[in-house]
């Protein structure tokens, strides 16, 4: 089994050897990168490839590592006790989380964990034994669930806090690092196959002069290009208009581009004093 990329997903070299290595090592792979750099679409694209069904865990502040295992539901059951109801199967109160559901599949899958990062410093280290060994105990029925097949697990992290070591022996790390331009321009050309090529240039070059200026506290991504190159096409603007208005037109769009106030303020002193110049 291997993964050869996608037609609607541009991935790099090392980014398909990173994927091959941890489904031929059996490894969790773990990858980090900028917001919107394609790490959760990444999964889905391995699970389309390779025609197999994808289970998606997203992981909130609030999320424990039990959850992805089973929960149970002791006050459902007290409930139904006071209700004066007989309990003779405990197995109803148990709901099955997105580990279980991987681990039952008739043939394999793609377990994706996504922003691991979000959740508790000890969240990581709580599935070791789990994703290692490929089975859970519940304590609640005395059941063994084991894995029917080893699910090719995708671990994805925004780098917002540092995973503990001993889980990250366990994986295989992979750090999509943000698109050069040519790779960029192929990722365009997926989403939008009939943009002007003259358009896409001058986008894509006013796009990184944005990303490069300096100060900026968070530098747009290649979700937020792709979210400005369809406003330019819904605008119907083209190379010559961004040439030579760009700096009235660009103001007008930047809200797809930069997502802080303090980014904003700064792009629009950049452009007052650019406008004066000339």
């Amino acid at each position: 089994m291997e993964f050869t990329g996608s037609k609607n997903y541009i991935s790099t070299n090392d980014l398909t050897i990173a994927v091959n290595a941890s489904i031929a090592l059996e490894k969790p792979l773990l990858v980090k990168g900028e917001p919107g750099t394609g790490k959760t679409e990444l999964a889905r694209q391995i699970a389309s490839s390779l025609k197999l069904k994808i289970i998606e865990w997203s992981i909130k502040s609030t999320t424990k590592a039990q959850q992805g295992l089973y929960e149970y539901d002791a006050v459902s059951r007290l409930r139904d006790s006071q209700l004066g109801e007989e309990i003779k199967d405990i197995s109803k109160y148990i709901k099955k989380g997105k580990i279980w559901e991987s681990f039952e599949t008739t043939k394999k899958s793609v377990l994706l964990i996504d922003e691991i990062d979000k959740a508790d410093i000890e969240f990581p280290n709580d599935l070791l034994q789990e994703l290692d060994k490929m089975e859970f105990y519940i304590y609640e029925t005395g059941e063994v669930v084991k894995a029917n097949h080893r699910p090719i697990i995708i671990i994805t992290s925004n780098n917002e806090k540092e995973l503990p070591e001993a889980f990250l022996r366990r994986c295989f790390f992979h750090y999509i690092q943000f698109p050069e331009i040519n790779t960029l321009r192929k990722i365009v050309e997926v989403h939008f196959p009939d943009i002007k090529k003259s358009l896409l240039e001058t986008a894509l070059k006013k796009f990184f002069q944005i990303r490069e200026v300096p100060g900026l506290k968070k530098k747009p991504s290649t979700s937020e290009a792709l979210d400005w190159i369809k406003l330019l096409l819904v605008e119907d603007l083209d190379s010559k208009d961004l040439k030579s208005d760009g700096k009235n037109i660009l103001p007008k769009l930047h809200g797809a581009l930069l997502k802080n106030e303090q980014d904003i303020q700064l792009f629009e002193q950049l452009a007052f004093m650019s406008r004066r110049e000339d």
